[in-house]
């Protein structure tokens, strides 16, 4: 009963429950026999190994409240919640002909996002307030609209949600400028922070993603028809984008390798993939393995440095020799300094605490003013103007810089030649100092 099993269709119960399938491909349920009792079959969302638990049985709840305070009492700071939309399933478990792809975005479907799994996570939040106010809960939480995202983190719930419409976006500035409306409006209705992310380990690295001719098409790791990205547009864009996460109010995350602006790997071959997804579906859906190949620390080393050997777990790519810590730490212009300067800026100017206004641009420009919010004590932000302003040049003509400020910072060091800021590319501006300050 701490487990979702259910008596099969059909004369014997040989057929299953309902038509779930797997988001890893497959039927989402295994039949396996008691030792006492006929053949019933578990549910299992993603991989037979992995059952879903039963969260309306008390034992459950209790017993992961145990598992949270264990790790409290070890100091842990807080918790990422995997699928934190998953937990509950509806009643009755009613057939659902779509597939039940977690990052679908709930959208009704019977597995996802049902509103008795926000009674947990307030029991959640209730063990992390017995450990002091600075614990926190993060939900990896696939949900749409916005507005049922901003259920998870209600006061009494979890502290933060990843937002994924930001991500999902692609190269777009009005889905990007939307996404970012929308998610500081919906965090606000409910006195959350906004969480900021490009990538993670179940999409396509964005650096990818930004070299495709759409974007916010990378189903397989790649673009439709087998199609490569573009690497070096993909990771002009990649470090364009970064400055306008980095330039947010709210929290910024950041995925592994891509500070060092890593690309998917999307030549895997079949021998080395290891996702499930791979498997279950029979190669039709190539799987995550392209964006969790081990990150590249020294170019002349076996496995760039991650391991003894060459043989780490994922092969790398040649493209990430280049690409290795050693070839750009101290670097000017590298991907990796670009990424510690402007976090390092991000937090002397306090632009996490700031206030977001846009100002008035073209539709191919995203053009805003982050206020920013200085902790007590840091530096004080540049007293001659109101923040930093943030331009994002998504046209495919230079932009002129406008009159009276001066470039803080750039994502890339040609991006603003003549005055001008080039196409896809990014910069903070300050205003510019009067002769007689």
């Amino acid at each position: 009963s701490r487990y979702v099993f259910r008596d099969g269709h059909g004369p014997s119960g040989e057929s299953p429950p309902n038509n779930w399938r797997s988001v890893f491909g497959g039927p989402a349920w295994t039949r396996v026999a008691g030792p006492r009792q006929r053949p019933q079959w578990y549910l299992h969302l993603f991989d037979p190994a992995q059952p879903d638990l039963n969260w309306r049985n008390p034992e459950v709840v209790a017993e992961f409240e145990d598992i949270l305070r264990f790790w409290l009492d070890r100091g842990i700071d807080g918790f990422r919640i995997d699928v934190a939309h998953g937990l509950i399933k509806q009643d009755g478990l009613p057939d659902w002909d779509e597939a039940s792809a977690a990052i679908s975005g709930g959208n009704g479907a019977p597995m996802w996002d049902q509103d008795e799994v926000h009674e947990i996570y307030r029991g959640w939040n209730a063990v992390l307030a017995e450990y002091g106010g600075d614990r926190i809960l993060v939900a990896e939480a696939w949900v749409s609209p916005a507005e049922r995202l901003g259920r998870y983190v209600r006061v009494d719930e979890m502290q933060q949600a990843f937002n994924f419409e930001f991500m999902k976006a692609g190269w777009d500035p009005m889905r990007m400028q939307h996404s970012i409306d929308t998610a500081l409006s919906t965090n606000a209705a409910v006195g959350a922070t906004t969480t900021w992310v490009l990538s993670n380990h179940d999409v396509v690295r964005h650096t990818s993603r930004f070299g495709l001719v759409d974007p916010t098409r990378w189903t397989n790791g790649i673009g439709p028809d087998d199609e490569q990205p573009d690497a070096a547009l993909g990771l002009t864009r990649g470090r364009a984008a970064t400055l306008l996460l980095l330039a947010l109010p709210g929290s910024a995350y950041l995925y592994q390798g891509a500070e060092l602006g890593l690309p998917e790997h999307t030549q895997l071959p079949a021998g080395a993939r290891q996702d499930p997804t791979f498997f279950r579906t029979g190669g039709a859906e190539v799987g995550r393995d392209g964006c969790r190949v081990p990150i590249p620390w020294r170019s002349q080393a076996p496995g760039y440095g991650f391991g003894p050997t060459d043989k780490t777990w994922l092969p790398q790519p040649e493209a990430f020799a280049a690409l290795a810590v050693d070839r750009q730490d101290g670097i000017p212009g590298s991907t990796l300094e670009l990424y510690r300067t402007a976090i390092s800026e991000r937090r002397r100017l306090g632009l996490g605490r700031g206030q977001l206004r846009w100002n008035e641009a073209s539709r191919t420009v995203l053009d805003l003013t982050n206020t920013g919010k200085a902790e007590p004590g840091a530096a004080e932000r540049d007293a001659r103007g109101d923040g930093i302003r943030v331009l994002v040049n998504f046209g495919t003509t230079p932009l002129p810089l406008p009159a009276g400020h001066e470039v803080l910072l750039a994502s890339e060091e040609a991006a603003i030649a003549g005055g001008a800021l080039a196409p896809n590319t990014a910069a903070w501006l300050r205003h510019r100092a009067s002769p007689n300050a």
